[in-house]
């Protein structure tokens, strides 16, 4: 089978000599199809389309193997030897139990296990496969401080043994055999499926599905039937017959506009490695999915999204309301004291020599022991400074009450403890912050702005830090991006001067004035500051002291931030209350060693740890070469995280470790804070032998309804949780709704804790609104009375209170994620993610999981780092088993997983991910991802519904709906030419050869034409009689040289100048049919060549006109290898013409008959050629006259090929017809000067000018930055009142107007500026002429436009889509709008086709074939209702017309022509119709890389090819913007996402895409893609 356009051959086996020469014509016209398609491309297609018909080498040919059945097998059962291998393989090898999350995650992959999905690995250049050498050990990644950061389970050292062997994608994937991947008949195209990349597709398995389908239509994977002809979707997908079957019938599908040879896309067999993967695609995406939510309803236009119900069978809470929890009272212990100040005095007076704080190096050794004496005299030293040293004695810069930032890194806790006292004594508020490393570090810009609205303006800083900041040149250190001016203060005593003899701080009792303030980071990345009072503050120590049974002089050793949070208040807060010994173990010693905190609880025998179950999972990994362990001293290790889903396995795991080596399994305390409510909750060191712990498990299911369900059959989907303890002593707690009034739940309702106590934050500094709803809360009970009188606060935390009192906290507010109406926290699934095999996958344990909105629905996204050493295929088959996992667990499906080379995520400062920051580079897509897999199809599950075609309604009612609703029925004309009077003299001749004579005689020196070269000089100008002598010349050439008869067809291939014209009207002189050919690019023979080959074979041209170079290139070597040259017809070349004149001239008879021949390529790569008859040509010429005012004392500006349309039409024939003077610029000379076409424009004072699209960027781009050069040069474009963009396709909105904007200086006039429109069956129906109104703009609805409705919107309107008129109607042009089905007219209000009546529609196609039910349908259209005798010519393009407010010449109201696009390229997907330019330029608007796109459907599904502007790193990035950009604007799932290289989408010489030549290009895999990922 042939992988070419719709060029499907079938030959018995045995004849291969008879059919080469067959194929070897259909090679020619498939690649001269094939335009602009690049020469590797053309290699490829080539080799392809006759490799089938070259001998093979005998013992070479590989037949596909009869037995891929049992090889199949064969791994099935290996596979099952192998499972049940490592099920007897014992898990731990010190008996360990299994981590519950595993657990869990290898049952769900189990059950999915059933289902094999085979989905297709996405393709990847090879260079963006090579990973970055890191070096092979990493050490662990043990920071204490950070929030959002997981961890690998302590599972995962001991579990290699049991790899699961599951494989997601089967085993036949990854090549094990050799399978064909692909379906074909021919039995040298078999191949093996270890392609490039691992990517071969499940081969065997497609075979068998594809034998399944013996249809020819692909399975349509949307779900509702397709019956519209006009689809690009391909509508025959050949299926493997056996050899000698004969030709496969070929569907035909009445395309518009071209004979069936020249079909493109139309039946690409599933051949390539490419087409093998979308159908693997689409056989994945045709399983059942989750039931989709009850989906919008569609209204006449608007979409409206239902709020969605709740299923009946959703579990309820049925428990009765909760009752207030109160915790013990706060006992009074007579000897606390009455503030912190005052107990740091009396410790620093009575026991100075008592160490207070004993800081580590990075080698583990004490750096330096601060005593209790050494902390107050410090801190009494910088209270003193702060006070009387800065600023003048009269203008003090701080003052009591002013809040100062405390920025100090993490290996410094004791001059951290120093300037923090030493502001509690000043009675200044310390604001402790993050060192800010670099300018634009993650999160620091926000830091900034909580100390710009706290109002500080110093920092203290130590002299180690403050020797490290960035400085300037000048020494001074910069303002850090968003900061406010501060001026740094170094708080080290040999800085400071020492306070006289009588000044003493001022201890007052603790009282209600702010003590500090603590920042906290939001779900969004702003940074609040939480004001802790100075009772609360006490009052917490209190609490904590009783809760946790702290006693003097006791050690504590803390992993913790000492800054905030748990370490702050227990080792540097509560520690001081108590007099206790801190040994504080920085963050850099955790990274070189983490086991060295558990080693120096031994070494102190420390009674007391404060930990994160991180800093114990690695501590767990690296416990093996440690003998002399002994953990019997501690009584209590706080977790500080214990709350976290995943910190029960750490613990879990860390006792079963450490139990042989002392610990007491009561000694474990998990605890739950919040940086509002403090501590929440903390488990108290029981003694031995009291009750055990409490563990929840429950069912996932029910707490994504936010319902606690003890879930007891089901192992699979459950959160097993650990108590935090009960309530804070002197605290009342309660559980409220987490939305709308804080109502209490019930007892089996999950809802966000709340405590009322003292020791809590109290407001959010300077944010009056947030504080009163967090920090002032008043709980209700159903009946509407409040609990207590006293406010509550709310903590952030989502749980409940179990029995006994004990608290369960099961996620936080700031990581909820509602999807679908359904709750589920980001914690638990990065738990899942965590505890997917091999778990030593994600790098460090460094994932992220958040959500993003798109179509109104949260989508959840997981970015995880994986380890440097992993291949292709590990990362793939990890983000399967992943998505399996969380689809099984929790019943969600991932919309986005993305993997990112390890250490790129953001980092807090403590090392952990910075989760707004990663969300915002996602977004903005600079993430940089390496591995992408994005599950749209799975997700989205409330999208409109498809549109449902009415059962066809007549196109009488619809006339008659129109009349009775008051639309006008839509049809407009233009003037008519009957009635215009003018002094024509043109017009007595009905034949161009007659006027030129006419001219040559009347004005012979009038010059018609004047071409110029790339500097803007004169080449060569025509007068009228140079014209006619040089036109006679070439005639007698004709019947000399090439003894040509009337009527014969002559190619004239020549590059765009004088010679073409004459050439032209040689041949009209000679009563031969003209058609003009774009010569070969010299560059790219092999590409161009054959499209020239074509156009000549398939006009039936005799001869070749052309030039001496052009003459020597078309039989050249490198012409040789792309055409066979024996073939051509005679070429002549003009270069010197014969002396002599012809007899006679040939005078034509009728002027019905052809005067030339007009052939194009369509956008979809159809090459069609269309008649033009002498009348319709001589009308043609009148209608553009009269549209513009042309006179022989006219000069006009023409930049565009004069090959096809208007732009020949305006080069070779106006200046003769209407006598005024052409000044062409070939547009190529543009590429050398791009300001020549404007220069001449400006230098020859001309008013009308005509160029391409192409045209119009290329100056755009070019001289976007030169306009005031330009201008200084003396440019002046103010003359100009019309200059029309020829054009076949919808006005380019946005080209035109930045075109506008920026030559606007220059003089032009932004109403200047329009475009016209011409297709195959008329080549100009709309012009903008000189003296009709400007041209208008609307916006229509692009919601509406798919159901084919026009709803005129405002501007600016969501939705909305502004559309320019294509110029004006021609005179003698009648236009009506109608329905392409049912042939009905159509009102105003509807998008139908644009059918025309006009002097100069061509008269047909002009085919080989002669397919006369085309020529009828496109040439020879009738309404089938109204005016019925009209015959009308179809454009092939949808449209409507418009009544505007303005009038034109004639005073009448004037009709718009709006076009929309060609209906060949419209895509109907979900039943509706969508443009390829509207998707196309929503995607170009997502990220600035993207510099082009194109889009077409295959089987249904939408691919979107990207041209990337940028490193080959940011490819991945574009792939969930496309995806998302589609989905929010246009209501569509994108299946495949393509990034190419710049340049890659081929383009027409009108500049118009060829999507249909890149669909053929993909499939037949010659794109050579950066990246190709195939959405789920």
């Amino acid at each position: 089978m042939l992988p070419q356009e719709g060029l499907i051959y079938h030959f018995p086996q045995g004849d291969r000599s008879a059919s080469f020469e067959a194929v070897r014509l259909s090679l020619f016209l498939c690649l001269s199809l094939a335009g602009d398609i690049t020469q590797k491309g053309y290699e490829k297609k080539r080799s392809k389309l006759i490799g089938a018909y070259f001998p093979q080498t005998p013992g070479k040919t590989e037949f596909p193997s009869p037995f891929h059945s049992t090889k199949f097998y064969q791994i099935d059962r290996r596979e099952k030897k192998l499972q049940s291998k490592a099920a007897s393989h014992t898990n731990w090898t010190s008996g360990v139990k299994r981590d519950v999350h595993t657990e869990a995650v290898q049952a769900a992959l189990a059950k999915h296990k059933e289902r094999k999905m085979a989905v297709p690995m996405p393709s990847k250049r090879r260079s963006l496969v090579v990973q970055t050498s890191m070096d092979a050990y990493t050490p662990p990644d043990t920071s204490s401080g950070s929030e959002g950061e997981g961890q690998g389970d302590g599972t995962s050292s001991s579990r290699e043994g049991s790899i699961s062997m599951e494989h997601w994608i089967s085993r036949a994937i990854h090549g094990t055999s050799s399978t064909t991947t692909t379906t074909s008949s021919t039995a040298s195209s078999s191949s093996s499926s270890t392609r490039s990349g691992g990517s071969g597709a499940a081969g065997g398995r497609l075979a068998d599905v594809l034998a399944q389908h013996n249809h020819s239509a692909p399975p349509d994977v949307t779900g509702y039937t397709n019956n519209t002809a006009n689809t690009t979707a391909t509508d025959g997908i050949q299926v493997e017959r056996a050899p000698g079957a004969g030709t496969a019938a070929q569907r035909q599908t009445p395309k518009y506009g071209n004979a069936e040879l020249m079909e493109t896309g139309d039946g690409v067999p599933v051949s390539s490695r490419v087409s093998a993967k979308i159908q693997q695609l689409v056989n994945t995406l045709k399983r059942p999915k989750r039931p989709p939510l009850r989906e919008f309803f569609v209204d006449d236009f608007e979409e409206l999204l239902e709020v969605q119900q709740p299923d009946p069978n959703q579990p309820k809470a049925e428990g009765a309301q909760m009752v207030a929890m109160r915790g013990e009272q706060l006992g009074v212990v007579t000897n606390w004291p009455p503030s912190l100040e005052a107990a740091l005095q009396r410790w620093g007076t009575i026991s100075p020599k008592a160490p207070c704080l004993t800081t580590m190096d990075t080698n583990g050794k004490p750096l330096y022991v601060l005593t209790y004496g050494k902390l107050w005299s410090r801190s009494v030293k910088v209270a003193y400074n702060l006070l009387h040293k800065l600023g003048t004695k009269q203008e003090p810069l701080v003052r009591p009450g002013d809040r100062v930032a405390l920025v100090f890194p993490n290996n410094d806790p004791g001059a951290f403890m120093t300037a923090f006292y030493g502001c509690l004594l000043a009675e200044v508020v310390p604001v402790p912050i993050e060192v800010p490393l670099t300018r634009k570090d993650a999160g620091s810009q926000q830091i900034g702005f909580l100390l710009g609205s706290c109002g500080v303006t110093v920092a203290l800083t130590s002299d180690a830090c403050h020797k490290g900041l960035p400085k300037s040149p000048t020494g001074e250190i910069p303002q850090f991006k968003g900061w406010p001016k501060v001026l740094w203060f170094v708080a080290e005593s040999k800085h400071l001067s020492k306070p006289p003899r009588d000044w003493f701080p001022h201890i007052k009792d603790a009282n209600q004035d702010t003590a500090y303030i603590e920042y906290k980071t939001c779900k969004d990345g702003s940074v609040l500051g939480v004001t802790v009072m100075r009772i609360a503050m006490l009052t917490h120590c209190q609490a904590l002291t009783q809760s946790c049974s702290y006693t003097e002089a006791e050690t504590i050793v803390n992993v913790l931030d000492f800054k905030k949070d748990v370490g702050l208040w227990h080792a540097v807060l509560t520690s001081v209350m108590n007099m206790m010994h801190v040994i504080s173990i920085p963050y850099a010693l955790m990274k070189v060693n983490p086991l060295s905190w558990i080693q120096k609880v031994c070494q102190y025998k420390a009674k007391v740890a404060c930990a994160k179950s991180r800093d114990m999972h690695w501590a767990l990994v690296a416990h093996r070469d440690q003998r002399d362990i002994n953990l019997s001293s501690l009584r209590m290790l706080v977790v500080a995280d214990g709350s976290n889903p995943w910190s029960i396995s750490s613990c879990d795991a860390f006792l079963n470790v450490f139990q042989t080596k002392g610990l007491k399994p009561e000694v474990i305390c998990p605890c739950a804070s919040s940086p509002e409510a403090l501590t929440v909750a903390i488990r108290r060191p029981v003694e031995e032998g009291s009750t055990p712990p409490g563990r929840g498990v429950l069912s996932m299911q029910g707490l994504s309804h936010g319902v606690i369900r003890v879930d007891s059959e089901e192992k699979l989907s459950v959160l097993t949780l650990q108590d935090v303890g009960s309530v804070m002593p002197g605290a009342m707690m309660c559980v409220v709704k987490p939305e709308g009034v804080p109502l209490l739940c019930k007892t089996d309702e999950i809802g966000e804790l709340c405590v009322c106590t003292v020791a809590t934050g109290t407001s959010y500094y300077g944010l009056a609104g947030m504080t009163k709803n967090t920090f002032e809360v008043f709980p209700m009970s159903n009946n509407g009375a409040p609990v207590s009188e006293f406010p509550f606060t709310r903590t952030g935390l989502l749980g409940f209170i179990g029995p006994a009192g004990l608290i369960f906290v099961a996620g936080k507010m700031d990581g909820l994620m509602v999807v679908g109406g359904r709750r589920h926290n980001a914690d638990d699934i990065v738990a899942t993610a965590l505890a997917v095999e091999p778990m030593k996958f994600v790098y460090r344990g460094r994932i992220a999981v958040f959500s993003i909105t798109v179509l109104h629905d949260e989508r959840i996204v997981v970015v995880a780092e994986q380890r440097p050493d992993s291949t292709e295929e590990d990362s793939f088959q990890w983000m399967s088993r992943v998505l399996q996992a969380i689809d099984g667990i929790h019943q969600v499906g991932v919309y986005c997983l993305a993997l990112v080379p390890s250490n790129t995520l953001p980092k807090t400062p403590l090392g952990g991910i910075h989760l707004s920051e990663t969300k915002q580079l996602f977004l903005e897509g600079s993430l940089h991802p390496c591995n992408v897999l994005m599950c749209p199809h799975t997700c989205v599950t409330n999208l409109p519904k498809p549109r449902q075609k009415q059962p066809e309604i007549g196109p009488a009612s619809v006339m008659v709906g129109n009349l009775v609703s008051g639309k006008r029925i839509a049809q407009a004309s233009g003037r008519d030419l009957g009635q215009i009077e003018d002094n024509d003299q043109a017009r007595k001749f009905l034949f161009l050869s007659e006027v030129l004579q006419w001219r040559a005689q009347t004005t012979p020196d009038h010059v018609l034409y004047t071409l110029l070269n790339s500097r803007g000089t004169i080449a060569s100008s025509l007068t009228c009689v140079q014209l006619h002598k040089r036109a006679e010349k070439i005639a007698a050439m004709l019947a000399e040289r090439g003894h040509l008869q009337d009527g014969d067809h002559v190619a004239l291939v020549y590059p765009p100048g004088i010679d073409l014209i004459v050439a032209f009207y040689g041949c009209l002189y000679a009563g031969c049919v003209p058609i003009t050919v774009r010569p070969p690019h010299l560059q790219n023979i092999a590409t161009t060549l054959p499209t020239v080959k074509m156009i000549v074979e398939v006009s039936r041209s005799v001869c070749v006109m052309t030039t001496q170079l052009i003459s020597k290139l078309l039989r050249s070597k490198e012409a040789l290898a792309a055409v066979d040259v024996r073939t051509w017809p005679p070429v002549l070349d003009t270069d010197d013409l014969p002396k002599k004149k012809p007899p006679l001239l040939y005078k034509p008879s009728n002027p019905d008959t052809l005067a030339y021949l007009d052939f194009s390529v369509s956008t979809t790569g159809m090459l069609a050629g269309v008649k033009m008859s002498h009348t319709a040509t001589s009308a043609f010429c009148r209608s553009i006259k009269l549209q513009c005012e042309l006179y022989p004392s006219r000069e006009v500006a023409i930049c565009l090929d004069p090959y096809c349309g208007l732009g020949f039409v305006l080069w070779c024939l106006c200046s003769v017809y209407s006598g005024h003077q052409s000044i062409l610029i070939p547009p190529s000379e543009l590429e050398v000067n791009p300001a020549l076409w404007l220069s001449a424009v400006s230098q020859y004072k001309v008013r009308d000018t005509f160029c391409s699209y192409s045209v119009m960027e290329l100056c755009t781009k070019g001289l976007g930055l030169q306009t005031d050069s330009l201008k200084s040069r003396g440019l002046d474009l103010s003359r100009v009142r019309t200059c029309v963009v020829v054009a076949e396709e919808r006005p380019r909105i946005a080209l035109t107007q930045s075109f506008s904007k920026l030559f606007k200086d220059l003089g032009l006039h932004p109403r200047a500026v329009s475009t016209s429109f011409g297709c195959r069956v008329n080549l100009a129906i709309c012009l903008q002429g000189t003296s009709g109104p400007d041209p208008t703009t609307v916006y229509v609805d692009m919601r509406a436009l798919r159901h084919d409705r026009v709803r005129l919107v405002e501007r600016g309107s969501p939705h909305s889509l502004p559309l320019m008129e294509s110029g004006k109607i021609l005179p003698g042009v009648r236009i009506i709008i109608a329905n392409p089905e049912t042939k009905g007219p159509m009102g105003e209000s509807h998008l139908g086709e644009i059918w025309v009546h006009s002097g100069h529609n061509a008269s047909g196609y002009f085919t080989v074939y002669g397919d006369e039910a085309l020529q009828s349908d496109h040439f020879n259209s009738r309404l089938s209702f109204g005016d019925t005798q009209t015959v009308w010519a179809r454009t092939g393009y949808l449209g409507f017309l418009r009544r505007t407010e303005l009038t034109d010449a004639s005073g009448e109201r004037h009709d718009a022509l709006y076009v929309v696009g060609a209906l060949e390229e419209a895509m109907e997907l979900r039943g509706m119709r969508y443009h390829p330019i509207d998707i196309e330029t929503s995607v170009i608007r997502t990220h600035k890389s993207i510099t082009e796109c194109a889009v077409f459907t295959w089987t249904n599904l939408l691919v979107v090819v990207v041209e990337l502007d940028g490193s080959e790193q940011e490819a991945l990035d574009l792939v969930p913007l496309v995806t998302n950009v589609v989905l929010e604007e246009h209501y569509l799932i994108v299946g495949v996402v393509v990034v190419v290289d710049i340049g890659v989408i081929p383009i027409n010489s009108r500049g118009e895409k060829q999507r249909m030549h890149l669909r053929d290009g993909f499939l037949a895999d010659q794109l050579d893609p950066i990246y190709v990922a195939y959405n789920m």
